[in-house]
């Protein structure tokens, strides 16, 4: 049921509508705009503070310019909420029973509006550069614009964008949302001259973008309508690169999202009247608490030790260390090839790097992974975050890891099935100099104690004894289907340890006394773990049977959907056993 029917929201079914509103009306419907942004991320959870502060440029967006013909790229994408409500998709925030009818980044296949399925960084200008490209090659005259912010600016690949915009012979116009903050703080020299273009209302001759060659232009108050109606007719047609540096408010219009932005960048469902999580922290021990107590244990000890990471310090509650040990945390901003270059250069000059990564984010530094730590065999420590099937959007999938990390010579990737085994292997990682080792932190619910050993450099497998199957339950798996899939077959049960290196001796005596193998994993099948296995017994009088995600990209598909699909469950992997 609709909420507010007597919103003037109800009435734009499109950017054509949008256009025949006046200022005060827009004002209005940016108000309304901001309370269903609220209402939805109190009820469901969400990107907040980017959407609150996008509405108004996002709107005049919408007035200036012919969308779907003019292309606006939105990096990242986090923001798109208000862009996604002015194009015929407000039901799914004026209604409860249609929220889950969009998905939380631009997307094509939703809309003509959305002309990428993006929700990793810094990817609009460069994206941008080969539309306008493109363009000009097919004889069109439709603009073609890049919006970017929100810490975007930190990553890498939004220079290299900069880099080939600013020589563009057309139209081209990037704008620069500059709400000061990225998920957490900005960091680095960007943050220095985007204060100095600010605190000049952008007149300072310290101005990196004209240095570039861009033409540029300031707005003060990025959460104008007016003065964004201004800017964006003022630059629209125009047949050169531009670029519009806009000043925002990041949460703009609800107090909370202002004074703790960090905080409130995503969030959990919410109690709108007190702010507070409706589902309280729990004060049991968790994957990542483990991993901090093993860092604060290294640092009080006198270890050399560096905690890194990439601007996601709340992913890995991260500001404890922060705040203790500031001489020992580095946050290197949205850059995860920094990230792993940086811990690079710190395990050289003999520093123990503790590089803390979300495994939808770390393919953006597979290039290092290989080339700068593996290839020169550095012992960087990494701890892999979000690592398993879930049911999130296509953008932020966390199967992939696995293939990235344990494929790549040198490295060693390390599964614990339980808390404690999870602290042992940490340990070990920040003691052995010889290798790079990731350790991939449970994303499922494990047990707080089990078994651990103290020493991984031999990987040894962990073996219950059982009858005619054996079950090789990677990580989490162990306790999520590996415990209950042995119980109901009277199986083997073996904790592997590794995703990658494989105890051939005890595969071998594992072939020898039993019919089946079967190998579970929290990731993609393909070039996996369980492939692995498979391809060492191929030669071996076993059947084996691998368990995992096929390689798709699923879409805010429910979880239990998706274990379905790929014969995730009790039920079926103990049917297709019997089968076999």
């Amino acid at each position: 049921m609709n909420k507010h029917p007597e919103y003037l929201l109800n009435k734009i079914s499109g950017p054509q509508d949008l256009k025949k509103l006046s200022i005060p009306e827009m004002e209005q419907l940016a108000q309304e705009i901001r309370t269903l942004i609220l209402e939805k991320d109190a009820a469901e959870g969400g990107h907040l503070g980017p959407d609150l502060g996008i509405v108004e440029a996002t709107i005049a967006y919408h007035y200036v310019f012919d969308a779907p013909k003019d292309k606006i790229v939105w990096d990242v994408s986090h923001q798109t909420y208000p862009h996604k409500m002015l194009t015929g998709r407000a039901l799914a925030w004026l209604d409860p029973d249609h929220y889950e009818d969009v998905t939380p980044y631009s997307n094509p296949d939703e809309s003509p509006y959305d002309y990428y399925a993006v929700g990793h960084t810094s990817t609009s200008i460069a994206l941008a550069t080969g539309m306008a490209k493109a363009r000009d090659l097919m004889g069109g005259h439709e603009n073609i614009m890049a919006l970017i912010g929100d810490g975007s600016m930190t990553g890498g690949l939004a220079y290299e964008g900069l880099n080939n915009a600013a020589i563009k012979k057309h139209n081209l116009v990037v704008v620069v949302n500059d709400n000061q903050m990225s998920i957490d703080e900005n960091v680095g020299g960007l943050v220095t001259a985007l204060k100095k273009l600010r605190d000049s209302n952008g007149e300072t001759k310290e101005n990196p973008f004209t240095a570039m060659g861009f033409d540029y232009r300031y707005v003060a108050d990025g959460n104008d309508i007016k003065s964004m109606i201004e800017a964006f007719k003022a630059v629209k047609d125009v047949d050169h690169p531009i670029l519009l540096h806009i000043n925002t408010l990041k949460g703009k219009g609800y107090k909370p999202a202002i004074d703790q932005e960090e905080a409130h960048h995503w969030v959990m469902p919410f109690d709108l009247k007190t702010d507070k999580p409706l589902a309280p922290a729990s004060s049991a021990p968790t994957a990542n608490s483990v991993a901090l107590d093993v860092v604060s244990e290294e640092i009080e000890k006198g270890t050399k030790l560096m905690a890194i990471n990439a601007a996601i310090p709340g992913v890995f509650g991260l500001d404890k260390i922060k705040n203790k040990y500031p001489d020992h945390y580095t946050d290197v901003g949205i850059a995860e090839q920094e990230s792993v270059a940086f811990a690079a250069g710190a395990a050289k000059e003999g520093a123990v790097p503790v590089l803390f990564e979300n495994s939808t984010f770390l393919q953006r530094a597979f290039d290092q992974l290989s080339h700068d730590v593996a290839a020169n065999d550095l012992p960087v420590v990494m701890m892999v975050a979000g690592g398993g099937i879930s049911g999130t959007s296509k953008t932020h999938l966390g199967i992939f890891d696995q293939v990235m990390i344990s494929n790549l010579p040198n490295w060693i990737y390390l599964a614990p099935t339980n808390l404690a085994e999870e602290k042992a292997m940490m340990k070990w990682a920040i003691k052995q100099r010889k290798h790079p080792a990731a350790i991939k932190m449970p994303t499922k619910a494990v047990p707080e104690n089990g078994d651990a050993q103290a020493d991984y450099s031999k990987i040894k497998y962990q073996i219950k004894p059982g009858k005619d199957v054996a079950v090789l339950a990677l990580g989490d798996m162990y306790a999520m289907l590996g415990e209950k899939v042995a119980h109901e077959l009277g199986a083997t049960l073996v904790n592997p340890v590794s995703a990658n290196i494989l105890d051939k001796d005890a595969l071998d005596k594992l072939a020898k006394e039993n019919k089946v193998i079967i190998t579970i994993e929290d990731n993609v099948l393909d070039g996996g773990f369980g492939e692995k296995v498979a391809s060492y017994l191929g030669d071996q009088d076993v059947k084996v049977l691998n368990y995992g995600q096929k390689r798709v990209y699923t879409d805010q598909t429910p979880l239990k959907d998706i274990l379905k699909d790929n014969r995730l469950t009790v039920e079926q992997i103990v049917e297709d056993v019997k089968n076999a």
